[in-house]
């Protein structure tokens, strides 16, 4: 065996390129349809489950669940996920992973001194709080008072069929606080929802994208706004080109930063009286919207077959 044979095919050097295979052997199934057991579990997000030999010894996580990578491998996966979300935007887990690979680390500073230069938001970084239904009691948000953000975010997470346990946990940001202000980042994506009554259908969601990448200036948020619609029907495109990106970019510009609000210290609070104070005026209704034009398009076509 060559001597370059020898040195590719090393322990040392199969553990240091692991994940950068992965990735390759991953986009390579979604290109070409490979079936590869390692390129199941990088496109489902597995990769804690790799056997350990896998992973050099000298990655050392930094916090529960990180998983470390270098520059290269975060540049695979950003790579991997970015085409898989733009054909596959249904699946969570690629739009999960775009979203830590774009999380750079200027926008995580940005960010994080965004909630260290408020109260809240100090508090926040401060207490450490955790959205999960062993904190937000689904049962009890559906006792308050109907015009309560509790629930408001109750009512809209069993019309949407989600719970507060559905954000995945953050792996792939590297420094501690870092990845607690994107976690906190990710948690609050439906409250957003809630708050302005968006759907989670594709409009719903790149209109929170847009009011998110104007409001906070996310990377991923900013791509979507500009990539996502170009996969949308053209009515698609004509109400977000004419109503909701408008509306999320000049909310977005205009109201309070929204990751420092304690979302839940307010869940009895009136959701009008939040909505006021931060600055946010409620789109038209997507779903009521989407239904009037289907219905005018369904009678002039009854119209013009007569």
């Amino acid at each position: 065996m060559s001597g370059l044979s020898t040195k590719i095919l090393s322990p040392v050097n199969l553990q240091k390129n692991a994940f950068l295979i992965a990735s390759a052997l991953s986009l390579t199934k979604f290109l070409i349809g490979n079936q590869s057991g390692l390129a199941n579990k990088i496109a489902n997000s597995e990769l804690d489950s790799i056997p350990l030999e896998y992973i050099s010894k000298k990655r050392v996580p930094n916090y529960p669940g990180h998983i470390p990578l270098s520059s290269t491998e975060k540049f695979a996966l950003f790579t991997s996920s970015a085409i898989k979300s733009f054909f596959h935007p249904e699946d969570g887990m690629n739009i999960v992973n775009l979203g830590e690979s774009t999380a750079i680390t200027p926008f995580l500073d940005r960010l994080t001194n965004t909630m260290l230069s408020d109260p809240v938001g100090r508090q926040i970084i401060r207490e450490r709080p955790n959205i999960s239904e062993n904190e937000i009691s689904m049962e009890k948000l559906a006792t308050y008072p109907k015009n309560s953000l509790g629930y408001t975010f109750y009512h809209w997470c069993r019309t949407e069929n989600v719970t507060p346990d559905t954000r995945a946990e953050v792996k792939y940001i590297d420094d501690p606080l870092h990845a607690f202000v994107f976690k906190r980042y990710r948690q609050c994506h439906d409250f957003y929802h809630a708050l302005v009554n968006m759907p989670i259908i594709i409009e719903g969601e790149i209109t929170i994208k847009a009011l998110e990448g104007a409001n906070l200036g996310v990377p991923m948020a900013i791509m979507g706004g500009l990539f996502a619609p170009l996969r949308l029907k053209a009515s698609q495109r004509k109400r977000l080109r004419e109503i909701y990106i408008p509306w999320a970019l000049k909310t977005g510009w205009t109201c309070k930063p929204l990751i420092n609000v304690y979302w839940e210290k307010n869940l009895d609070k009136d959701i009008n009286e939040i909505r006021k104070e931060l600055g946010i005026e409620l789109p038209p209704n997507l779903r009521e919207l989407r239904k009037k034009q289907r219905e005018e398009r369904k009678a002039i076509n009854s119209l013009n077959s007569k």
